[in-house]
């Protein structure tokens, strides 16, 4: 990056020289150096022996792993990666409904079946947990053909299931345990956060280091630590699902972020703890609100669920008001905010969204009683999602789609987590959920028509 030298090759604006001044005004002009190509110093991502290789190996001994590849497309292209490396078409991986959507595109890019296992749900919070090894080992009696089980530790709101419980079910039948740990990259680093995956039994966990820790927003990594795995095909699985022209300052953030996990993990991941506690110590003594705190689950409590129901408000409702307060969550659901609290955040942080809920709890609000309509049942999968994906299409009006084969994916955004899949067959819970968080004011994704006035069904 600092050599200097005359730039014929990718990418055009050559080292910042050709780019846009308003661009250059913004972010300045040394990160243009560094957005390079795979030259031959530079090592290559599909096939590292230099550098990349170096600083993924750096990478699996700080994360417990004994192999690491960077991914510069998000977990999701490790999700992907991983189900395509266990599942070959036809065959049965058993997962929890609440996945994220990249599980689901990985279904339909594999042709795998999936064997859906409801998680537990809490009806008063509407927070959906994990799920259980009783469920896991019901899964396993019932599809001992299973080729894979995957996991997800933590949920979107920092639930943690008992992971050693489920690998050991999985190896009991010599199948391997894929975690989607996207939103616990900082678990390896401190005591008092809940064990890493891989330090349980994982054979796969994907983690989306850009979430929680210093790298930059796309970059994760995905971690090996089994021999039940072909390890030349996840990474034949990874050149499907990645770029090939990654780029070079995500590869560079990741490195940094696993130095500084490396020598200053512990005391980083202290800090945060502290300013967590702070927080949940603090709001729960404002009236009307509380904090997710449940008694059977290990939680990590850098994550922070507050319900505002209390006050008669949505969680969509509160996140407006509080965002125009100067606090912005992570997550806004039908009766909780969630917020990510992580290294990058200072005491006057903490400052800031204590005294934003406690102005948000003081306004005055038309008292109501929230009446929630239940999260829907796993709907039945009347085709495999890759055949919906690829068969003829016709759109509905919403009203005319019940108990017709769903041909999007139908997803409440954030958390990504969809209510209806290609595949399903539609339901009127399914409906009435999805309605009612528009009416929230929640934002659907994945479906062609995001007002959700109309659905595309299989013909």
């Amino acid at each position: 990056a600092l050599r200097p030298h005359a730039a014929f090759y990718t990418p055009g604006h050559k080292r910042g020289q050709g780019i846009s001044p308003k661009l250059a005004d913004c972010f300045g002009s040394a990160v243009f150096r560094a957005d390079l190509t795979e030259l031959a110093e530079l090592d290559n991502l599909f096939a590292p022996q230099g550098v990349i290789q170096a600083a993924q190996q750096l990478a699996a001994a700080a994360f417990g792993a004994s192999q690491t590849w960077f991914l510069v497309n998000g977990s999701t292209s490790g999700i992907e990666a991983a189900i395509l490396a266990t599942c070959c078409p036809g065959d049965k991986i058993i997962m929890p409904r609440n996945v994220h959507s990249s599980a689901i595109a990985s279904l339909i890019l594999s042709g795998a079946q999936p064997i859906f296992i409801q998680p537990e749900y809490d009806s008063v919070l509407d927070i959906t947990h994990s799920i259980t090894a009783n469920a896991v080992e019901t899964a396993l009696q019932q599809h001992p053909d299973a080729k894979a089980v995957l996991m997800v530790y933590p949920t979107y709101y920092g639930v943690c299931g008992d992971v050693a419980a489920i690998a050991s079910l999985t190896h009991q039948q010599n199948i391997p345990l894929i975690v989607d740990e996207a939103h616990g990259a900082h678990f390896a680093f401190h005591p008092q956060l809940p064990i890493s995956a891989l330090a349980v039994g994982a054979d796969i966990s994907v983690q989306s280091t850009h979430k929680v820790l210093g790298a930059l927003t796309q970059a994760s990594m995905l971690h090996l630590q089994s021999d039940r795995i072909d390890i030349d095909r996840i990474s034949k699985a990874l050149q499907l699902v990645q770029s090939t022209s990654p780029s070079y300052l995500l590869l560079a953030s990741l490195d940094a972020a696993r130095q500084q996990m490396a020598i200053h993990g512990k005391q980083l991941m202290s800090r945060t703890l502290s300013l967590a506690d702070t927080a949940r110590t603090r709001i729960a003594q404002i009236p009307g609100l509380s904090v997710f705190d449940p008694d059977s689950y290990t939680l990590d409590k850098t994550r922070l669920t507050v319900t505002v129901s209390g006050l008669g408000l949505t969680g969509y409702a509160a996140d407006e008001i509080l965002d125009q307060l100067g606090v912005t969550a992570e997550l806004a659901s039908r009766q909780n905010l969630t917020f990510i609290i992580s290294l990058g955040n200072t005491k006057s942080d903490i400052e800031q969204l204590v005294q934003g809920l406690t102005k948000l709890a003081l306004q005055p609000q038309t008292a109501k009683t929230i009446t929630l309509s239940r999260e829907p049942n796993i709907p039945k999968l009347s085709i495999l999602p890759r055949e919906a994906f690829f068969a003829a299409t016709e759109t509905l009006p919403l009203p005319e789609t019940g108990d017709r084969i769903c041909a999007e994916l139908v997803c409440p955004y954030p958390p990504g987590i969809p209510v209806l899949m290609p595949g399903e067959l539609i339901t009127s819970d399914a409906l009435e959920y999805l309605q009612q968080v528009i009416t929230m004011g929640g934002i659907i994704s994945g479906c062609a028509d995001d007002s959700l006035q109309t659905l595309k069904v299989i013909k």
